[in-house]
């Protein structure tokens, strides 16, 4: 188990030495972002207790509705023209469709039936949304090909990003 870690390590280092370049920070944040919700993911599967479901699942959906938010308002808009159409007009239903979905479960409560199976769902569904954009020729790299500024469009990001998290956090805490 621990040369496949170290074998993966170095993969994960061949390949980012062979690019030789890091993403712009609009990339790297929204990277981050579905990192750290795929992390959460993986967590809620191991969880039992109810409460833990409730609390990480809404931790869960915060995320996903600010980064659905930042990237509708901020970076889909920018790229149009510099990424296909198509895969923007499917990133925006992806989007609509794992919204839906996130209501559907906060009307619910861990333990109703199919809460866990529709967690799974959403999880599964942003997985997939992820791969479109991150893949060789999805919505990042051809972004990364275009003309927009991507660092300067990161500290966009990142700004609407700190004021919908406490705005919603807020709401959510309410």
């Amino acid at each position: 188990m621990i040369a496949a870690a170290k074998s993966k390590a170095a993969a994960k280092t061949r390949r980012t030495r062979r690019t030789g370049r890091r993403d712009p920070l609009a990339i790297t944040l929204l990277k981050k972002d579905h990192r750290q919700v795929e992390d959460w993911f993986d967590e809620y599967e191991q969880l039992e207790d109810d409460r833990e479901k409730l609390a990480l699942f809404n931790k869960i959906a915060l995320a996903l509705k600010v980064h659905t938010q930042i990237e509708e308002e901020i970076f889909y808009p920018e790229e149009r023209g510099e990424v296909e159409d198509d895969m923007l007009d499917e990133a925006y239903v992806e989007h609509d469709g794992a919204k839906k979905l996130i209501a559907e479960i906060e009307a619910m409560q861990p333990g109703e039936e199919f809460y866990d199976a529709k967690v799974k769902v959403l999880g599964e569904y942003i997985k997939h949304h992820v791969k479109e954009e991150e893949q060789p020729g999805g919505i990042f790299a051809q972004a990364k090909k275009g003309d927009e500024d991507l660092d300067a469009m990161g500290e966009r990001l990142k700004a609407r990003k700190e004021e919908l998290m406490a705005t919603m956090g807020a709401e959510r805490a309410n």
